[in-house]
């Protein structure tokens, strides 16, 4: 959200450099993914307010909302009104229980107008820390790398309709079991990742199986699929071959399917510029550069609608995340964010000259 106070520098009427990540988390997840990059934009503002610094251009903070899409299934709602990307039919969106964003926001005395005027009328830039959510950096042994780019994303969700029936009567050749075609579909979408032999992934991450008893066949089953590489021309071949197996197998199957694209997120990629003053804070911290591209989304690439990004990947534990084991070491948050304030005192010279 939006500071009532942000820190205003030398230039109150320039374009804002922005700070942040996202507050939200998946379901049994762990402690640092998003509010590790606001805690420390905050340290980091707390840091040159203590120095009695003042930069050549406003700071602001941004805690964002449902960037995993948790409970609403459209992720980084928060961040698509702040950039001025927000298709207004996402506001319809509702959770498992039916209960609509306006519903929940009304507790708040917030409603999806709220999201309609959000948008921001322009900023500098957006910086923001993350943790890698990978082995990368543990495996090079370094604290802090560089991203390049955030991967290419999308997301379906994928309905597959057989015929309900009583597990002991009906013949096995007479079954249009809903869950057996659809795990032949998760294989299918797993081959396809697999045989690419690249940054390519594609991911089930959750089915939902209907009537959902023991000893009936499976007539309903929904599950979500996700498709993620660096380059979005080889992310949208696969999904093309992924859908083309799953209409295959519903037609082997005798079943029906259904698909709804639920997001399409373009690759992403960091600002050089930005990057090259990042790399040269890195350096002057006594560390080797490392460059990596973001498998995982970000609210980074959705601000790129709003002006140029840069972000700083920090070093957890086995390359864990979205899950409770996820750790990161105080002192690896501690170079990143030494490393944030060399990078302010270098976009501040670069916008003083």
């Amino acid at each position: 959200m939006q500071p009532d106070r942000p820190l205003r520098g030398a230039r109150p009427d320039a374009p804002p450099l922005i700070l942040g990540s996202h507050i939200d988390s998946v379901r049994d997840a762990g402690r640092y993914d998003g509010p590790l990059g606001v805690m420390l934009a905050i340290e980091a503002v707390a840091a040159l307010h203590a120095a009695e610094r003042r930069l050549p251009f406003p700071i602001e903070i941004y805690a964002f909302g449902d960037e995993e899409g948790s409970r609403f299934p459209v992720a980084m709602l928060t961040s698509r009104a702040v950039a001025g990307s927000l298709d207004p039919a996402m506001l319809e969106s509702e959770d498992r229980a039916g209960l609509s964003l306006d519903e929940a926001l009304a507790p708040f005395e917030l409603s999806t107008l709220t999201y309609a005027e959000a948008r921001h009328p322009g900023a500098l830039a957006y910086f923001e820390v993350h943790i890698e959510q990978g082995p990368a950096l543990e495996a090079a042994g370094l604290p802090v790398g560089i991203v390049t780019g955030i991967a290419a994303q999308l997301r379906y969700i994928v309905t597959v309709t057989g015929t309900a029936g009583h597990a002991g009567t009906t013949a096995m050749g007479l079954r249009r079991d809903a869950l057996a075609a659809a795990a032949e579909m998760v294989l299918g979408a797993e081959t396809v990742a697999r045989d690419d032999a690249s940054d390519l992934v594609a991911t089930v991450g959750k089915l939902d199986v209907a009537p959902g008893a023991s000893n009936v066949i499976p007539g309903r089953v929904c599950f979500t699929l996700d498709i993620r590489a660096g380059d979005q021309a080889r992310r949208d071949a696969a999904a093309e071959a992924i859908l083309d197996r799953i209409h295959e197998i519903a037609s082997a199957r005798g079943v029906d399917f259904a698909v709804q694209q639920t997001n399409d997120l373009a690759a992403s990629p960091c600002d050089k510029r930005l990057s090259a003053l990042l790399e040269q804070s890195v350096a002057a911290q006594g560390i080797a550069p490392f460059r990596l591209v973001s498998g995982a989304g970000h609210d980074a690439m959705i601000m790129a609608a709003l002006c140029p990004t840069a972000m700083l990947f920090v070093r957890c534990k086995g390359g864990v995340s979205h899950n409770p084991a996820e750790h990161v070491e105080p002192e690896d948050a501690d170079v990143a964010l030494r490393v944030m304030l060399g990078f302010l005192d270098r976009l501040g010279e670069r916008h003083d000259a």
